[in-house]
């Protein structure tokens, strides 16, 4: 798990027929600053996470695929929480 940044959403004409239907965002890693932390990646999105938002992503892949039901499924990544609040000093 990673908290992250959602910077932005991804549309795309052509993509596996397993994505048909998800909301696709692309989340930077952040450190407990706020600092970026290595590079972006796509995540799958069911909560409707907004623009610049702090979410929880998951890179377990095997749940992401049952998510989005096709065993053969090229996602890996999938927001598992949206960020309300955090408290000074706490690590995911």
């Amino acid at each position: 798990m990673l908290l992250a940044r959602v910077e932005g959403s991804v549309v795309a004409t052509r993509k596996h027929p397993s994505l048909h239907g998800w909301r696709l965002v692309i989340c930077q890693p952040i450190g407990a600053g706020g600092d970026p932390e290595g590079a972006p990646q796509l995540a799958i999105d069911a909560h409707g996470a907004g623009m610049h938002q702090q979410v929880v992503i998951s890179s377990d892949g095997l749940a992401a695929r049952q998510a989005v039901g096709d065993d053969r499924s090229p996602v890996r990544w999938m927001v598992i929480g949206i960020v309300d609040e955090r408290e000074p000093g706490m690590r995911i």
